[in-house]
């Protein structure tokens, strides 16, 4: 009995701690690796030209609305897509673009670790699907800008900007709700 009562309690804790509103990842290092994304993307942009044209793929805005409405898991599984999706786009060729490649590859980079962290303070991964629309939206966005001239990146940069700073919002959302 005794031993039950304790195994009882050590899942108890260990569940606790490994729960996304306890994630000292998130909690520590997420804002950090966020603003590095936002400013080596900022960086990107600095060495563009001006885009004046808009994306002729609509922009997912039913999909946010419904990850804010989402369990903080889900949201945090929510986020951790997103961030992947970037990386899948910003790993295609970029001769074209205006922007330094060192700078892309540390986006990358930056984004990559990003997405590691969120993911490691998700507790059960197992169930976890991906969002289907948002993976077609992101190849939309890519095969909409055929030819990823340096006016198509920098159009891909800005819808990329939007999407962090909403991502950003998510986690938030499930900081602040504890």
């Amino acid at each position: 009995m005794f031993s039950n009562i304790f195994l009882v309690c050590l899942f108890v804790s260990l569940y606790s701690t490994g729960s996304s509103f306890s994630c000292k990842w998130m909690t520590h290092k997420f804002r950090q690796y966020s603003q590095n994304s936002l400013t080596l993307l900022d960086t990107m942009g600095n060495n563009s030209g001006d885009a004046e044209e808009e994306s002729t793929v609509a922009f997912p805005n039913a999909l946010y609305r419904h990850a804010f409405r989402a369990s903080a898991e889900d949201r945090l599984a929510f986020v951790v897509q997103i961030l992947e999706e970037i990386t899948v786009l910003f790993e295609e060729d970029q001769s074209s673009a205006s922007w330094e490649e060192t700078t892309a590859e540390n986006f990358v980079n930056i984004v990559t670790q990003q997405a590691h962290g969120l993911r490691s303070c998700i507790v059960s991964h197992s169930h976890r699907r991906r969002n289907k629309k948002l993976n077609m939206y992101f190849k939309r966005l890519s095969h909409s800008q055929m030819g990823h001239n340096a006016d198509a990146w920098e159009l891909i940069r800005k819808e990329v900007r939007t999407h962090l700073l909403i991502a950003d919002t998510l986690v938030l959302s499930v900081l602040t709700a504890n």
